[in-house]
């Protein structure tokens, strides 16, 4: 039993037609037709929002149509599990290229061309891609912000939608030139990175995104678990004379001092922590 084949017998069980099915979903009738035909694959469920309204048309638990749906992918996904996904890539980079800042530009595409569709062109495309198909899937039911996207490329709010959860549904390797065209393109004012710290900067256009500007960091962080605590420092903690005072983060301060050869006593970290409550051991910016 699979998705178009539930929703046909329900349609010809209540006399329906794909065009009232279409309207109860909000998309257009192609796309419900292209659905029924499996000439388009049923959208994840964790990436629309049309399962939940089909159902509701249609008398179905809610539920029934994802649960459906999540089966024939997994199934069709077994079935192409020897295929190698290739990246679909030349207008792609085409645009990411072109949307960078111009004094990063010319670095980042020598990296491009050096390692096609390497680490750093895959980080960029993957986060540019999640910024954007967020903000789409946010905005799904905002009818008005549907219709500001769709006056950009002379479309109607249906096909809009339909546009929508087409691209929620892609990845890196079939981001096709539609998504570039429709999403990418007008929803990317600008990005920038660091190539030393991979700190990622994406503006967005301000006439379509309130808040418009979007930063990552990727930076390196020691893990608590190498910090070994010091017999000396345990025994400062554990004597409250010394160490009643001391806050939190005061403390973690003192635990992260480290010492080569020599072990440090007790009496070593209570004056550590009045040196570092000495204003005069610190300048003033």
């Amino acid at each position: 039993m699979n998705v178009s084949l539930v929703i046909r017998r329900r349609l010809e069980e209540f006399g329906l037609e794909q065009q009232d099915l279409a309207q109860a979903a909000q998309v257009t009738e192609s796309y419900i037709s292209q659905l029924l035909t499996g000439r388009r694959a049923p959208p994840a469920p964790n990436r629309t929002d049309i399962y939940d309204k089909m159902d509701k048309f249609l008398k179905l638990p809610t539920g029934e149509l994802a649960r459906l749906a999540d089966h024939e992918r997994k199934e069709q996904l077994k079935r192409e599990l020897g295929d190698e996904p290739a990246p679909l890539f030349r207008e792609v980079r085409a645009l990411i290229l072109r949307k960078c800042e111009p004094d990063t530009e010319r670095h980042v595409r020598a990296v491009f061309e050096q390692q096609p569709f390497g680490e750093l062109e895959r980080l960029v495309t993957q986060k540019l891609l999640d910024v954007v198909k967020g903000l789409a899937q946010q905005e799904l039911e905002n009818e008005s912000w549907l219709r500001a996207l769709a006056e950009l490329g002379g479309r109607s709010y249906e096909a809009m939608r339909v546009l929508v959860l087409e691209f929620l549904d892609t990845d890196i390797f079939h981001v096709s030139i539609e998504d570039c065209v429709s999403f990418l393109d007008p929803l990317i004012e600008s990005w920038d990175i660091d190539l030393a710290t991979f700190a990622l900067e994406i503006v967005l256009n301000d006439r379509l995104v309130a808040g418009n500007v979007k930063k990552f960091e990727f930076i390196e962080l020691e893990s608590e678990q190498h910090f070994v605590e010091e017999p000396g420092l345990k025994e400062f903690l554990q004597d409250s004379s010394l160490s009643g005072t001391a806050t939190a983060k005061e403390v973690e301060f003192l635990k992260r001092l480290k010492f080569q050869g020599q072990r440090p006593t007790p009496l070593y970290y209570y004056r550590e922590l009045q040196n570092l409550r000495d204003p005069l051991h610190f300048r003033t910016s």
